[in-house]
């Protein structure tokens, strides 16, 4: 991440499942797709400087549901400009949503309660590429990886390339 991106409460997937990601990543980028070069991870809120009170629940309440199961439930496109970022939709239990929207809700800058789970796997996709790079990741997405473990979760803070651990 730029150091000028914002400030994120993040989930993190087990090293193998990280590297099966990045693996996805470099076949996508094979078929000449643009190469993603983020970790793989799962956002639960972020800001331009997070709040200290925000990271406070976060480690009070992220403990209880770390390790979280998700389930890939399908693919989202956000973004509505030139430059989309395609993501895997995630599943996971009520436990987590839950712990999700609190930790959300108390962002001053954040989106309230609304939390959509997800991994990105393309960030900063050309509009005109979409339809290419969901092809591509039909064909390098291995059929049987569906699920994923969130087994912590941190604080990131790219301007100072500081990680702290909540879970």
């Amino acid at each position: 991440m730029s150091i000028r991106s914002p400030e994120n409460i993040l989930l993190y997937l087990p090293d193998r499942q990280e590297q099966q990601v990045r693996e996805i990543f470099s076949g996508l980028a094979e078929l000449g797709l643009p190469l993603q070069k983020q970790r793989p991870h799962i956002t639960i809120t972020f800001a331009q400087k997070m709040d200290p009170q925000v990271v406070k629940l976060a480690a009070e309440l992220l403990p209880g549901v770390i390790p979280a199961e998700f389930h890939r439930a399908g693919i989202a496109i956000f973004g509505t400009r030139s430059k989309q970022t395609v993501t895997w939709l995630l599943e996971t239990t009520d436990e987590m949503h839950e712990v999700a929207q609190k930790i959300s809700a108390a962002n001053p800058d954040g989106r309230g309660r609304q939390w959509i789970p997800h991994l990105t796997v393309g960030l900063r996709i050309p509009r005109t590429q979409i339809p290419d790079y969901l092809a591509g990741m039909e064909k390098v997405t291995p059929t049987r990886f569906k699920h994923l473990v969130a087994e912590r979760a941190g604080w990131w803070r790219p301007s100072v390339q500081e990680y702290t651990a909540l879970a």
